[in-house]
């Protein structure tokens, strides 16, 4: 196939068919004619060192109990994830990834008058919301010389006491990191406050800004985490919830039975005591993240966002959707574009942090435009 009818392929397909999450290299092989398997992909936020070798090990030692259903309550792995966070285990709701437990958030939101979004908003909450006709009220974020800062309008929300607040810190797909101080206020003034922290563990724990340690004290605050993206195992599917216990009862008597497959439980407890990995991630993240930065910034018409995640948010003077077709069609390279995001565009396209080697390897192709 030539590059015209390339060309031709990816504008017919992608108008119909576009994804709206990362990481869909099914998708974007059949646009290019290649394999997924060729594809060095950026669109997905995901730790580039693992799977580790304790997850590895862990699932190779339980394949013999894949002839037998899981423990319904994972007793082994919320006690490994209590240990892990100082929190008794009634507290924890192992999930089939944070997707899974972003339904059963979108359940109790219904319940109130409204729920306030920060916008650019993770595409998936409009899914969770939209699947029990939540009323949703956005807020955007400000953006400032390469900054995003939070909008001031918020604090003149009214009749806030029925309504509820979904937040994603670090921020999805700015990467913009909420202090504890600013969140803490929330606690008093909404219904319910759920904080979806998914990519808070690519903070080293000094620099983290999290409220688990608050939810005891707080039956209305929700917190929801992943052991995929850190660790590297998105295809094993796990997440899970720490909020008051009652209400972690009623999510589990509204899903289905065994969310969690045994394998993904196995490598959850193994990975939590991987202290070594932790800290090559946290190593491997300041150094990249930091020539990936300088790099982008370096290119004239691309302007990446300062943040405190694993990711970047660039704009481009050039439109995303083309520079994605371009990376994917010439140099086998995946970005996400940020059509999804509606309060985006095309003015921008997000990348992960990943290895050095192949950090330079896109800045590189986007250098010869």
């Amino acid at each position: 196939m030539n590059s015209t009818q390339l060309t031709q392929n990816f504008m017919q397909v992608t108008d119909r068919s576009r994804p709206v999450h990362g990481g869909n290299r099914q998708w974007a092989a059949s646009l290019a004619d290649i394999t997924p398997e060729q594809i060095l992909d950026f669109s997905a936020s995901i730790n580039p060192l693992g799977p580790p070798k304790s997850a590895i090990a862990a699932i190779q030692s339980h394949l013999t109990e894949l002839s037998h259903y899981p423990d319904p309550e994972y007793t082994l792995l919320r006690q490994a994830l209590g240990k892990f966070h100082q929190l008794s285990p009634e507290w924890i709701l192992a999930g089939n990834g944070v997707a899974e437990l972003l339904t059963w958030v979108g359940r109790d939101l219904s319940q109130l008058t409204s729920t306030v979004l920060f916008t650019p908003a993770f595409t998936d909450y409009y899914r969770a919301l939209k699947t029990f006709d939540c009323q949703v009220e956005k807020y955007p974020l400000l953006f400032d010389n390469q900054k995003v800062s939070l909008n001031p309008e918020l604090p003149e929300v009214t009749n806030s006491h029925s309504k509820a607040i979904l937040i994603n810190n670090p921020h999805n797909p700015t990467g913009y990191l909420f202090s504890r101080d600013s969140i803490l206020p929330y606690l008093e003034r909404f219904a319910l406050v759920v904080i979806d922290e998914a990519f808070m563990d690519f903070l080293r724990p000094e620099q983290q800004q999290s409220l688990i340690d608050l939810v005891p004290y707080h039956p209305n605050l929700v917190i929801l985490r992943s052991l995929t993206k850190f660790y590297s195992l998105p295809g094993l599917r796990l997440g899970y919830a720490i909020a008051h216990p009652e209400r972690l009862q009623r999510w589990q008597e509204w899903r289905d039975p065994w969310c969690v497959n045994t394998l993904a439980a196995a490598a959850g407890i193994a990975v939590l005591e991987d202290i070594e990995f932790q800290e090559q991630t946290w190593a491997w993240l300041q150094l990249a993240k930091s020539q990936l930065f300088t790099g982008l910034s370096q290119i004239s018409g691309l302007s990446p966002l300062s943040n405190a995640a694993n990711y970047l948010l660039v704009q481009t003077e050039i439109a995303g959707s083309l520079l994605q077709k371009e990376l994917l069609q010439r140099d086998k390279i995946l970005i996400r574009d940020c059509l999804s995001f509606l309060e985006l565009g095309d003015r921008y396209f997000r990348v992960a942090v990943r290895l050095e080697h192949e950090n330079q390897k896109l800045i590189n192709a986007l250098s010869l435009r």
